[in-house]
């Protein structure tokens, strides 16, 4: 799998948990926001993670 910056846009825009975790770990850590969302996707989606299967839905297809 790999890291889509659109597609981890689309997830946190859908998800307010996510939109959460983002701004924490952007004040917490003063990140910017590109590296936030490489952060979040790397904890939360990649490897099993708790958002993976919503990830890989937004790369399928729309039909």
């Amino acid at each position: 799998m790999k890291f889509v910056k659109s597609q981890m846009k689309q997830l946190i825009k859908d998800n307010p948990e996510l939109q959460t975790r983002l701004s924490s770990l952007i004040k917490e850590h003063d990140l910017e926001k590109s590296f936030a969302l490489k952060a979040l996707y790397h904890s939360e989606v990649a490897e099993g993670g708790k958002y993976q299967l919503a990830y890989q839905a937004l790369d399928l297809p729309k039909g």
